[in-house]
């Protein structure tokens, strides 16, 4: 160890006085101080130019987003603007078309009125006139159901048609003449009636069925029904019944109350139904004519050639048979009044109202 480090410490020389520097080094110490403030100077601006180009950066950015923003908000707000702007140019097109159909409909409501207006006022001038003309083609046409095709319902429906007309006419100068028509109405009301289209139905429903019916010659003997064997019956007693069922199936014993289908081929059944659909409509024909002798003939003819060359056994023929026979009791010829009493009536108005006018 050094001696000197382990001696006790001396006390501290006296500084020696400050000598006196050259202007050079002051100068240049002075420089240096200088220089030393101005780039810390420099340094501090720096730093405040970096904060604030720093904040500058982060205002500038924030303006750029809010205006992103903005420019979105925009175009949304462009975009809702176009789409409203071309539901207003529909809407307004849509007006316009109903705007323009109101008009034609105002304009042709116009012309209905005015029309309506011009009948009303020739209405209200011949009224009367009219209620006439009508009543006097009821009752024509309620004449012409009775001389053609004798429809007593039919003529009845027109009077009180023409009637119902009259009382809504309101008019004294109509009680003569809804007189003559009660008269005839109370005529018709007591005829007997004849359900023409009730029997004509039921000859169409015969006509559609003539296919169906079984000819005579193809008819067989009734089979007779097996015979139960009895519980008590031995094996040799149900064999001796079962050899005399067979040997007494070989001989059949038939009465015959009538005489022996006639033998036809099948090109002469077809002519036979077709010929028998055509009395049939013969019958409808006589029937809605009126005309009993004819009707009661071709009835009679039907069930004759039924009851011949047909099954009668089978139920749709007897059927057939039985609605022959009543039609061919029915009254089809009635005295159908006429309504002669209504038609001079109205035909009287008329004249007293030409001559009154003139």
């Amino acid at each position: 160890m050094d001696p000197e480090q382990n001696s006790p410490a001396s006390p501290p020389e006296p500084a020696p006085a400050k000598r006196s520097l050259p202007i050079w080094k002051r100068w240049a110490e002075g420089i240096r101080r200088r220089a030393n403030t101005r780039a810390v100077a420099v340094v501090v601006v720096l730093g405040l130019i970096a904060a604030l180009w720093f904040d500058t950066r982060s205002q500038i950015y924030g303006l750029q987003q809010d205006l992103i923003r903005k420019l979105a908000e925009a175009d949304s707000y462009n975009k809702d603007s176009r789409q409203t702007a071309a539901q207003a140019r529909d809407t307004v097109r849509d007006l316009e078309y109903r705007l323009g159909m109101i008009e034609s409909r105002v304009a042709e409501t116009q012309n209905q009125r005015l029309a309506l207006e011009s009948l009303y006022l020739e209405l209200t001038r011949s009224r009367d006139e009219r209620v006439l003309a009508e009543v006097e083609q009821i009752l024509l046409i309620a004449s012409q159901q009775l001389q053609l095709a004798g429809n007593v319902k039919a003529a009845l429906i027109a009077l009180e048609s023409a009637d119902s007309r009259l009382q809504r006419a309101d008019s004294a100068q109509f009680n003569n003449l809804r007189r003559a028509i009660r008269r005839d109405t109370e005529r018709l009301k007591s005829t007997p009636y004849v359900d023409v289209v009730g029997m004509s139905l039921r000859l169409d429903s015969m006509d559609h069925e003539v296919d169906g019916f079984p000819l005579a010659m193809y008819e067989r003997p009734a089979t007779d029904k097996p015979v139960v064997a009895r519980p008590d019956e031995t094996a040799l007693a149900r064999l001796a019944r079962e050899a005399w069922q067979d040997i007494g199936s070989l001989v059949r014993i038939q009465r015959i109350d009538r005489d022996e289908a006639p033998l036809i081929s099948p090109s002469q059944a077809f002519f036979l139904r077709e010929n028998l659909r055509l009395r049939l409509m013969s019958a409808r024909v006589a029937l809605l004519a009126h005309e009993e002798d004819s009707f009661k003939a071709d009835t009679r003819a039907a069930g004759d050639w039924l009851r011949r060359y047909f099954d009668t056994k089978d139920h749709r023929v007897s059927d057939a048979l039985a609605t022959l026979k009543q039609l061919s009791a029915a009254e089809v010829t009635i005295d159908v009044p006429d309504i002669s009493g209504s038609l001079e009536a109205v035909r009287k108005a008329k004249l007293v109202r030409e001559r009154g006018m003139r």
